[in-house]
């Protein structure tokens, strides 16, 4: 759905004004600028889309996040960060709980919040399909504890 602009003031793109107002204007993220470099969990693999190197000034973190087919992550948690996660494809068993208590599964469309410091895996129980989620974060870097493997034994 695109939205109807024609009724849009347009202002002199060479003024002041108008370059101060939108030098954080919008940013495209492509995927080959994705940032494989951002903090990782045994099990899984995370893409930094947001902050990407070209863009300065958020406060927010967002990527993709990626558990192969029988595969499963490492225990951990995201220190103060909140998160929010859309489930794009495929399957994932959440267990969390400071001893793994509770577990729930999330599917296609689905969305999730991880609240701060709680410790928590995903598992793909898939024999054939990588699950994949969009992630949003509250703060502008990744933060990742990894717990002990013991940690809920």
């Amino acid at each position: 759905m695109r939205a109807d602009l024609s009724s849009s003031p347009v202002s002199n793109s060479n003024s002041p004004e108008n370059e101060l107002q939108h030098s954080e204007g919008i940013r495209i993220v492509t995927p080959e600028e994705f940032d494989s470099s951002t903090a990782q969990t045994p099990g899984s693999k995370r893409l930094g889309a947001i902050p990407g190197r070209s863009i300065s000034k958020t406060q927010m973190w967002g990527g993709l996040f990626f558990v192969e087919p029988k595969s499963q992550t490492a225990i951990h948690h995201h220190g103060v960060q909140e998160t929010i996660v859309y489930v794009l494809e495929g399957q994932a068993l959440i267990r969390w709980g400071e001893h793994g208590e509770f577990e729930a599964v999330a599917n296609p469309g689905d969305f999730i919040r991880v609240p701060p410091f709680l410790p928590h895996q995903e598992t793909n129980p898939s024999g054939s399909v990588t699950f994949s989620w969009v992630v949003v974060r509250s703060t502008s870097e990744p933060i990742v504890v990894n717990l002990p493997a013991g940690y809920w034994d």
